[in-house]
């Protein structure tokens, strides 16, 4: 009996995550893409950014590496999420979502990539604890 209760709080914690993480995914690709002055508040204040082997830790710090990137247009293709179990997080409730698509930035053809991000409750929102960005350049 102990572990169909174990099974039904652990699908209510998928569940939370899957939903969250679409709803995050479009909330954060719409910034990156329209309303980059926006992206600071979306990370913890010590969030670390790794965008194509580069580096930004802090949220001021990884505001202006996105203030300075070309424009860009992303198109996601996949999400897959799923909760970091309570013995690792302390009982934060805290989830890591792999996402993939295409973005095209400027005027230049588009591109595949792939981003992996941790993501934990503070408060009442969501927020980055870190999110590493690559592009899938020539990868047969």
């Amino acid at each position: 009996m102990a572990s169909a209760k174990i099974d039904n709080e652990m699908r209510s914690q998928i569940d939370t995550v899957c939903t969250t993480a679409e709803a995050f995914v479009k909330l954060y690709y719409d910034h990156v893409d329209k309303k980059r002055q926006h992206m600071g508040p979306l990370y913890m204040d010590t969030g670390l950014l790794v965008w194509n082997g580069n580096g930004a830790k802090g949220k001021e710090e990884i505001q202006k590496y996105f203030h300075d990137l070309p424009r860009s247009e992303h198109t996601v293709i996949s999400i897959d999420a799923q909760p970091i179990v309570d013995d690792a997080v302390s009982s934060q409730l805290t989830f890591v979502m792999q996402v993939a698509g295409m973005v095209k930035f400027h005027e230049h053809p588009a591109k595949p990539f792939q981003q992996t991000f941790m993501i934990t409750a503070q408060g009442d929102k969501w927020k980055i604890v870190s999110d590493c960005f690559r592009l899938q350049d020539g990868i047969l």
